[in-house]
């Protein structure tokens, strides 16, 4: 087995070789055919997610020992399977889903497994898919996915799902709405392409990237603002008709959040999906007297992610463009999406 392993936090991943894992129990080992890189792969290769003011959120004090694996965008072919394993067959193919809790609590029995309080997750509690092999916990967990080209299908797990279950938080909307996007990332453009498949709203896109509010244009965006600009809100009411309905930031740092609310109508949701960080400064009779809600949204449950497959598939849903690396140029593609030079995803193909 080859992976790409965080040896120490922030510092290049190296590629270390082990024997092939033997599944146990209920498990299913995998042959990794592709492994999507997210942005959350880089706080969690730093070693801490940044909640401003000084304070950091360690994963080191929620349990992830090194050396790590991470990826948990993964789509693999199944190679071996536990004693106990059923429901898939030595040579199918599937899309793991990550977010996998401990399955015996409550909220994991009601299907609610974002909520466990012991999770298991693929790429962030468990070694994931920078690598040839991935073993996962139970076949409940693999997903048909056929229909849908690899590579693509890789991106579901995370992209797609965080923007399918952002997306299935706005609410009934109608034709005269408005939908505001902020961020044209990998996330950004799949919520761009859903939201326009799923409600009828008119879909806004801001960015301070001009290649990125092209891409979302070119991708069906009714209109594009570049929301570091002096008239950014201006312009945003002005082809909203005074404000949008709802905002989803997926970015995640104090001026988007605030430009996003700014940009609200009476009565309008934002929902905040990036990590970036830090903290926003918000004056609280904001909320009461213009009636806002502000509330978070963390990827998506395991029925979700069967939903998003068929959607994709069943609607012909556009999909974000995908680009294929070497796993071994690992660092090279964590490095470019720091930078911000990634349009889309890449994925890592062993």
């Amino acid at each position: 087995m080859r992976s790409m392993q965080i040896v120490d936090w922030g510092r290049p991943l190296e590629l270390r070789r082990y024997d092939d894992p033997q599944p146990l129990g209920t498990e299913v080992l995998l042959a990794v055919d592709a492994c999507g890189v997210c942005h959350s792969d880089l706080h969690l290769h730093d070693g801490y997610f940044d909640l401003g003011g000084g304070e950091r959120l360690r994963v080191a004090d929620r349990g992830i020992r090194l050396p790590f694996t991470l990826g948990h965008e993964v789509v693999g072919t199944v190679l071996a399977l536990g004693p106990e394993a059923e429901g898939v067959r030595i040579g199918e193919r599937r899309l793991v889903h990550p977010w996998i809790g401990c399955g015996a609590c409550q909220v994991c029995r009601r299907g609610e497994e974002l909520l466990c309080l012991t999770p298991r997750i693929v790429g962030t509690w468990r070694d994931g898919g920078y690598s040839d092999r991935v073993v996962v916990p139970h076949a409940r967990y693999l997903i048909d996915y056929a229909g849908v080209p690899t590579n693509a299908a890789a991106t579901l797990a995370c992209s797609g799902l965080t923007a399918y279950g952002a997306v299935r938080k706005l609410g009934t909307l109608t034709a005269e709405d408005t939908v505001l996007l902020v961020g044209a990332g990998g996330v950004g453009l799949a919520g761009l392409h859903l939201a326009r498949a799923l409600t009828p709203a008119r879909i806004v896109v801001a960015d301070v990237d001009a290649t990125k509010r092209a891409r979302a244009l070119d991708d069906g965006a009714a209109a594009v603002i570049d929301n570091a600009a002096e008239d950014a809100l201006a312009t945003l009411r002005e082809v909203s008709g005074g404000g949008a309905a709802a905002a989803i930031d997926f970015v995640g740092r104090p001026g988007t959040a605030r430009f996003a609310i700014d940009a609200l109508r009476k009565g309008g949701t934002l929902i905040v999906v990036g990590l970036y960080g830090d903290r926003l400064l918000l004056p609280l009779p904001l909320l009461p007297l213009r009636m806002l809600t502000v509330r978070g949204s963390y990827v998506g449950t395991l029925q979700e992610l069967k939903e998003l497959v068929s959607v994709v598939r069943d609607r012909a849903v556009s999909m974000i463009p995908v680009r294929e690396r070497p796993l071994e140029e690992a660092n090279s593609v964590l490095d470019e999406l720091r930078q911000g030079r990634v349009l889309g995803r890449v994925v890592l193909v062993p």
